[in-house]
């Protein structure tokens, strides 16, 4: 995939403002670091078989952004973030950035939210879904439209990767993402949309997700920071969790 802001966008859905957080890489995905510090990848034990955090978490960062911004446009995309290399990196193509103030990430959405157009088309996305295309994100940004209020649950059905608002009188939303936060937007008066699009509903989380990520194909990214590790091999040998 080209870099974001070299190609127009592919779905005919620049009326969308999307609003991506992104936790700084340096503190971000814990519980998967501590998964893949305890998993040996190939004959070796050495660094060359482990996996680096922080060039991981930025990996899905990327391949998120990228999607988001073949959608919609990178001046239609916020990213609320307080790392700086990402940050930087997508700025120079064109995305507005803001700097995350660390008080959690339905604060962050808040904070995105605020600078995106009143009344209009806005949808919050996950920063962490490597394996998302700009045809699925379209797909689930029309299905959107046909509902004031919506959300798209995501792989477990109990959490949120995208929720969105399709603007007029209604306005944005007060986002209720974290453990749980599908029955919290159902509660608020949003749609649920129960759309068949695994790349857009596996954000990863845990080993579990990861696996499954590569399974249905991540973006560039994603796996060049995965190297040499035969993340796939390892688990389908009966080594990794059950998918």
């Amino acid at each position: 995939m080209s870099e974001p802001g070299s190609d127009t966008p592919t779905t005919g859905l620049p009326q969308w403002h999307l609003v991506i957080p992104v936790k700084d890489a340096a503190v971000g995905k814990s519980r998967l670091a501590r998964a893949l510090a305890g998993v040996e990848f190939g004959a070796g034990v050495g660094s060359a078989h482990r996996a680096d955090r922080e060039t991981i978490g930025r990996a899905l960062a990327r391949d998120t952004l990228r999607a988001a911004c073949l959608t919609v446009g990178p001046a239609r995309v916020v990213l609320v973030t307080a790392d700086e290399v990402i940050a930087a990196e997508f700025r120079d193509h064109g995305v507005t950035t803001v700097r995350d103030a660390g008080v959690g990430l339905n604060a962050a959405v808040t904070l995105g939210l605020a600078r995106t157009p009143p009344g209009g088309r806005v949808a919050v996305l996950l920063g962490d879904l490597p394996a998302l295309t700009p045809a699925d994100l379209g797909h689930a940004l029309e299905a959107a439209s046909a509902h004031g209020q919506s959300f798209v649950p995501d792989a477990d059905g109990s959490g949120t990767v995208l929720r969105a608002s399709s603007g007029g009188p209604v306005g944005h939303f007060t986002p209720r993402f974290g453990p749980g936060s599908a029955a919290r937007h159902a509660a608020d008066g949003a749609a649920r949309l129960e759309l068949d699009l695994p790349r857009l509903r596996t954000d990863v989380d845990d080993l579990r997700s990861l696996v499954r990520v590569l399974e249905l194909g991540a973006g560039p990214s994603t796996t060049a920071a995965l190297g040499s590790l035969d993340l796939l091999g390892w688990a389908h040998a009966g080594n990794g969790p059950r998918l």
